[in-house]
């Protein structure tokens, strides 16, 4: 059986990545000098400007939308899709001058929470651009289910649970091809090999701590 969102299965994110790299390279420059040195505060005017169009792009894909999210929520937009799939949109922009760039997507555990409904989708957003003083160029889109990002282009940061990563945002491999079922399960994989390092790491770290502990406790 098939959960694939339709939106999705039908290519309908290809016509939403070209509408949001047009609109984005249609607007006047919209950067201080100030905030054209920060990745932080691009990225945020970026997410700003599109969070007003988002909906308007999708079209009659969706039923209701919202882009008023908390800092730490997993959505900075979210959309109910027609055949009745939640989609929410993590938004990542990517300075291509930057090539070092390990964008945070969600939680293992979040991640696996939500999953439990077939009809929720973590969609991600990325938008690369290149900047010339105040001028935003973008020059590519990418509007994936997380699913659809391939595992050689992911990774785990040890932060809680585990936060997945997109390993090195300037090469994100996408396949459609792979179902949610074998993604989840490859997650599972790479969890049950990781979590035993971390635990190595974390006994290293508290042998280590009593050496220090025997030090000051000796210690004048």
């Amino acid at each position: 059986m098939s959960y694939n969102c339709p939106f999705f299965e039908s290519g309908e994110n290809l016509n939403v990545q070209a509408k949001v790299k047009a609109f984005l390279n249609d607007q006047a420059d919209f950067l201080s000098s100030a905030s054209a040195n920060s990745t932080r505060a691009t990225g945020d005017a970026i997410q700003e400007l599109l969070a007003d169009q988002f909906n308007e792009m999708l079209g009659d894909w969706s039923t209701e939308y919202s882009s008023d999210f908390a800092a730490r929520a997993m959505a900075d937009l979210a959309f109910q899709e027609k055949n009745g799939f939640y989609v929410v949109v993590d938004v990542k922009t990517h300075r291509v001058s930057k090539d070092f760039s390990m964008p945070n997507l969600i939680s293992v555990e979040r991640l696996a929470r939500f999953y439990e409904n077939d009809q929720n989708v973590f969609a991600i957003l990325l938008i690369s651009y290149g900047i010339d003083g105040t001028k935003v160029t973008v020059n590519e889109v990418q509007f994936v289910p997380i699913e659809h990002l391939h595992w050689d282009s992911l990774t785990v940061g040890a932060l809680g649970w585990g936060q997945i990563q997109i390993a090195k945002a300037s090469f994100v491999k996408i396949d459609s091809s792979i179902t949610r079922k074998a993604w989840m399960l490859e997650l599972c994989d790479y969890l049950l090999d990781f979590y035993p390092k971390e635990q190595q790491k974390i006994a290293k770290r508290i042998a280590r701590f009593e050496q220090v502990k025997k030090f000051w406790s000796k210690h004048a």
